[in-house]
């Protein structure tokens, strides 16, 4: 189907005010269809000729203003009209296609129990799947939603849901305020729903029956951190909140991490956790939650014109999500989370050639296909980043009443860069349209790199930089403890701006030198740091010792990038884990610093030969951390070791006990990543895999089993799998992944050798043919990032100059081109 442009969607809007949609389903019509009828009330400006956008299994009737309309006009998911100048009532009966890819209206049933779920995800241009509409975020209307179900399911939508008096399966939610398509919202099924009240308020929590004991051993911190979350917005925000309840439903096999569909946020429910967690997932959880409650304002009550301004949505939902966090819950770190982890995303993304400014010109947003590409690290992790820097540079008094005249002025209504920059212009007399100019519409990630020298009464700072935006920034001085030289001591903070260009800038302090110059400490500005030689020798000396966890995750971060860079070796980034992991108490850096170690340092940045010596380091960092005191770093180190243990005796030692030595017991979770890495190694079959499924028959269980299916050293398994990605359809979304994620093992080079060059037109084909969900599924989860080599690189590279390649594909391709040729890169540098 053609993507809607931004020049199609201009003129539609000039042409039609749309104001309401009566929307009747029905969901008892199979395991494959659903009824859904559509009324839309709507005026013409002037005479004109236009088309409502739907994608039907079967078009029954369509009707403007009583008069049939030609049905095998629909073309390309656009059924033309012809309007002349006044008021339109258009009628649109249809059959719709139930998804399993998490587009649309998503089906899914519960092999825990047999009961069957749906749910709506209809963000950019999916609302087409789910009812005929004038899809585009700026024809905002008030829908009104009325659901046949089962008598056994409860229906929930974007305002209070009631079944009709009378009646076992109609139900009718609520008519909302004006929200565009892409916020309708239904979710129908048994759902086990915990509900409260707040600020006179129904708030509720609803999950899967089979999902139903853990969601109540956790509602009691959820609801806590939705309360505290939603009275902190209202603390900030002079709009009140503008809908008629909160509801958070956990659904199966969603996409992404959840959605803002006002009234009805969606979350993937593995968010409702089966198995032990870190504080750290709690605090990411907890973090989602204040994103999302964010968004009831940024992106629902004012939303954006067009795609392009996308991160009016996102970087200050991410943004507010910390900031609320911190403030509103017990999460106080979790700024040092985002710095260590999330942060990263956005460096990565802001590195490749696809990168692209936080604000994007419109031009380079031309239609719908384009928009989906820039949800990324650039419009989340740099977007917040930014924002963060913006509140530094400009004051949080200010910042929060630029939001609030934001709000007042398009409560309800679209908005652009323009007018937020202009709201913000109105509380300050800071030229923000310049630092929106450098700091927004530009690309690439700035490079601060210190030099110390002595000088007369004291020492000089010289700021070196590659890129060219201003910054806020705070210098951290420390000095070795005089008795410990492995203890740094904080000695001052000098806050510092950085004005725009590439000049370097000097700074003339008093006293000696310190031992560590921390560019950036307190993590406000968003730029790689460098370190004089004195300061990295410190770092390496007695980087554990920093007393703030957020500086100690500075530095970290910089490291990170200094491998990235080929500017340290990946095994020193090891050796520097081994000596100051091992004290860390801040279990994020704790968990990011694993990650990064296990994924990049060790899974791709060493060489072949290199790779099991780097295991090792890793396997025994683990094992030291498994004797932490701390539960959440306990947890941490054994899903590490589960991932770098070689010995096969050991690990079927651990299944049979029920626990690591010195560590947690085995849960569901950590059952299923052992077997994955005796998958792995060759010392699991097939029989094992259905037994333990047996033992854990849930969603999750399932998609475990399939990924130690597809990691099974057996050309007949191999076979299997890749049959299940490329060759048909039936795997849902998370099959899919779940598959993908357990089909290459570097410890499995010469079997999948054979594969690699079929990789490219293969996934390249399932791609064009199962939508952009299972496209960005192929490219991230399904290649083969074990295959650190030229050839895979000259191969990906000659399928995106010859392929005929949709943009979801593509985009995530030459994104993982870059991630091979950079770390070919760092490879060769290493060798040297």
């Amino acid at each position: 189907m053609p993507a809607l442009t931004r020049a199609e969607a201009e003129t539609r809007a000039l042409l039609l005010d749309v104001r309401h949609y009566a929307i009747d389903l029905d969901l008892t019509r199979g395991e494959d269809l659903f009824g859904s009828s559509t009324v839309i009330t709507f005026t013409a400006r002037s005479d004109g000729e236009t088309f409502v956008d739907v994608k039907p299994a079967a078009l029954h009737r369509a009707t403007l203003d009583g008069r049939d309309l030609d049905l095998g006009s629909l073309c390309d998911n656009r059924l033309p009209l012809q309007l002349t100048a006044g008021e339109h009532r258009l009628v649109v009966e249809a059959d719709m296609r139930y998804s399993r890819t998490g587009e649309g209206m998503h089906r899914f049933t519960d092999p825990a129990d047999g009961e069957t779920y749906v749910y709506t995800q209809l963000f950019m241009e999916d609302v087409q799947r789910f009812t005929a509409a004038f899809d585009q975020p700026d024809l905002k209307a008030v829908f009104e939603v009325t659901v046949t179900a089962p008598p056994e399911w409860t229906v929930l939508g974007n305002g209070i849901a009631e079944r009709v008096t009378g009646t076992e399966d109609r139900w009718r939610i609520a008519p909302t305020p004006p929200i565009s398509t892409y916020l309708l919202a239904v979710a129908a099924g048994p759902w086990h729903s915990v509900r409260s009240e707040h600020a006179g308020l129904p708030f509720g929590l609803h999950c899967r029956r089979s999902l139903a004991p853990y969601l109540d051993a956790d509602a009691g911190e959820l609801l806590d951190i939705t309360r505290r979350c939603f009275d902190r917005f209202g603390e900030l925000f002079t709009e009140p909140y503008p809908f008629d309840s909160y509801d958070q439903a956990f659904v199966p096999e969603f996409n992404a991490g959840a959605m803002e569909n006002p009234g009805l946020v969606t979350f993937r429910d593995e968010f409702v956790y089966r198995s032990a967690v870190t504080g750290t997932e709690r605090q990411i959880r907890g973090m989602v939650i204040a994103h999302e409650m964010a968004h009831m304002w940024f992106g629902d009550l004012v939303t954006l014109r067009w795609w392009d301004d996308i991160w009016l949505n996102e970087s200050f939902a991410e943004y507010m999500g910390y900031q609320v966090l911190s403030e509103a819950t017990d999460h106080t770190g979790a700024w040092t989370d985002f710095s260590v982890a999330r942060k990263g995303w956005g460096y990565d993304a802001d590195q490749r050639p696809s990168t692209h400014p936080v604000a994007p010109a419109p031009e380079a947003v031309p239609d719908t296909a384009s928009a989906l590409l820039n949800f990324d690290g650039i419009s989340y992790a740099k977007g917040a980043s930014a924002l963060r820097q913006l509140v530094a540079w400009l004051g949080e008094k200010q910042f929060l009443s630029g939001i609030n005249d934001h709000f007042t002025r398009h409560r309800f209504g679209n908005a652009t860069l323009a007018d937020f920059i202009d709201s913000l212009g109105r509380a300050t007399d800071r030229d923000v349209h310049t630092w929106a100019g450098q700091w927004l519409r530009t690309t690439g990630v700035d490079t601060l790199q210190p030099t110390v020298t002595e000088a007369a009464g004291g020492w000089q700072l010289e700021i070196g930089r590659t890129g060219g935006r201003p910054h806020r920034i705070a210098l951290g001085l420390y000095d070795s403890a005089p008795a410990d030289p492995a203890r740094l001591v904080h000695r001052d903070t000098v806050r510092v701006d950085l004005p725009a260009g590439t000049d370097p800038q000097t700074f003339a302090l008093p006293g000696p030198r310190p031992d560590l110059v921390l560019l950036n400490d307190g993590d406000l500005t968003y730029a790689k740091v460098r370190f004089d030689e004195e300061s990295w020798a410190a770092v390496t000396r007695a980087l554990g010792s920093l007393s703030e966890p957020l500086s100690r995750a500075v530095v970290w971060n910089a490291a990170r990038d200094l491998v990235r860079d080929a500017r340290l070796a990946p095994t020193a980034f090891l050796e520097l884990a081994r000596t100051h992991l091992l004290g860390e108490t801040d279990l994020a850096i704790v968990e990011g610093v694993l990650g990064f170690a296990a994924t990049q340092a060790v899974g791709r940045y060493v060489s072949a030969e290199q790779r099991p010596a780097a295991q090792s380091v890793l396997a025994d960092l683990s094992r030291e951390l498994l004797r932490s005191p701390a539960d959440g770093h306990r947890l941490a180190a054994a899903r590490s070791l589960l991932g770098a243990a070689e010995d096969i005796a050991g690990l079927h030692g651990w299944l049979a006990a029920g626990r690591l030595p010195d560590g947690p017991e085995l849960d569901h979770e950590l059952r299923w990543r052992l077997l994955l890495r005796l998958a792995v190694l060759g010392a699991l079959d097939e029989a094992a895999v259905s037994a333990e499924l047996a033992r854990d028959p849930s969603a999750a269980g399932e998609q475990s089993a399939a990924r130690c299916r597809a990691a099974l050293p057996d050309p007949a398994g191999k076979r299997a799998a890749w049959a299940a990605l490329f060759d048909g359809d039936a795997l849902s979304n998370h099959l899919f992944n779940a598959t993908a994620q357990g089909f290459w093992q570097p410890e499995q080079h010469h079997l999948l050798e054979e594969y690699i060059p079929r990789y490219f037109p293969a996934a390249a084909a399932t791609a064009a043919r199962r939508g952009p969900a299972v496209a960005e599924a192929a490219g991230r989860h399904a290649f083969p990032v074990h295959a650190v080599d030229r050839e895979t690189l000259r191969l990906g590279r000659q399928c995106l100059r010859d392929g005929d390649l949709v943009p979801a594909f593509r985009r995530v391709l030459a994104d993982q081109l870059d991630d091979l040729d950079r770390a070919l890169r760092v490879r060769e540098v290493g060798a040297r």
